[in-house]
């Protein structure tokens, strides 16, 4: 990722007028989580990475990410009866399974349906029944339109509709998103919270205040023990907050406060990205975004702008342990200093 604009500009119009080029295999290096890009089997990702390259439009950002990271191979996990965790082009996906039907939370980017259908397919016969989305991001809803034209209900916050509605630019990626066809848009949503009962399993959908985004939502999937996050965890790295669409930094250490409380020893908590955690590592995290918090808020309170702060290098002791995931540390300080 060219970092250049990050110390050059300050203001958030100047930050979403700003496009960065991505290309080839940079991209998911530093857009997917190293240590997940890593796990991957060399041929695996080789194969991924020929592909995306061979079908990514030149010049288009967007069509870049979805090409590669949607080219990603499906890593399946069991993290209970019939409860299935999918890992891969996107962010993760969590699959119940049984007679009722299947409830899916998330859908990956859209070049990985097909190996998504395959995978799913191969949990069982029944379809899917109910998708439930985690926030409007669109490397977990891409394939609402496909799970819908299925026969699938799919379900979400108020505020992800509203915004799967909108055009939107992403400050710091600088990518622009046209509103989500109306097919892909949830034809249920909830404004607090929602109840679900399927395969044996009860499900508690709650929204969050403002963290990631507006949109977010987490699931706790009672007997299992499992909860999904969505993008308020991001496991063993610097988090992306997206201040246009309402994300806080405050909110996303509330939301961590929220879930450890609900959490046990025991508990499986699912990250937007990242590995499968648990009480232990949102503990780290919390920690990370408290620190980071704190920091850039002293500077920022100071009178420093944007460009001031990222060159005081708040967050140097930090970098080795946390950035290396999709966000270097100058540019988590720059997506701190906005969503303060």
């Amino acid at each position: 990722m060219n970092t250049d604009f990050v110390v050059k500009r300050t203001g958030r119009r100047e930050m979403l007028g700003d496009c960065v080029t991505f290309a080839g295999g940079a991209l998911l290096a530093q857009l997917l989580p190293r240590a997940l890009y890593a796990a991957v089997p060399g041929a695996l990702r080789a194969r991924a990475l020929t592909s995306a390259q061979q079908a990514a439009p030149a010049g288009d950002p967007l069509a870049s990410y979805r090409a590669q990271v949607g080219g990603m191979p499906i890593q399946a996990q069991k993290l209970g009866e019939g409860l299935t965790l999918l890992s891969g082009p996107g962010g993760n996906v969590v699959v119940l399974n049984g007679a009722d039907g299947k409830v899916m939370v998330d859908t990956f980017l859209s070049p990985a349906w097909p190996r998504l259908k395959e995978t799913l397919d191969g949990l069982g016969s029944a379809p899917v029944k109910t998708v439930i989305d985690t926030h409007w991001h669109f490397d977990h809803t891409e394939n609402n339109a496909s799970l819908h034209a299925a026969g699938a209900t799919v379900l979400a916050h108020e505020n992800t509709k509203k915004r799967m509605s909108e055009a939107h630019d992403l400050p710091v990626f600088g990518l622009h998103f046209e509103p989500s066809p109306a097919e892909a848009l949830p034809q249920e949503t909830f404004a607090s919270g929602k109840r679900l009962k399927a395969n044996g399993e009860s499900l508690a959908l709650q929204h969050f205040a403002p963290a990631h985004t507006d949109t977010d939502i987490y699931i706790l999937f009672e007997k299992a023990n499992v909860i999904h996050m969505g993008d308020t965890f991001f496991n063993g790295f610097y988090p992306y907050i997206d201040s246009s669409t309402g994300g806080k930094i405050a909110g996303t250490i509330a939301a961590a406060d929220k879930i450890l409380g609900l959490a046990s020893a025991n508990t499986k908590i699912v990250p937007g990205h990242g590995p499968l955690g648990n009480k232990e590592d949102l503990t780290k995290y919390r920690a990370m975004l408290v620190t980071a918090r704190d920091r850039v808020q002293k500077l920022k309170s100071a009178g420093k702008s944007a460009q001031e702060v990222v060159a005081e290098k708040p967050l140097a002791d930090l970098d080795a342990a946390w950035g290396k995931g999709m966000l270097a540390g100058d540019q988590f300080v720059q997506v701190v200093y906005l969503a303060l």
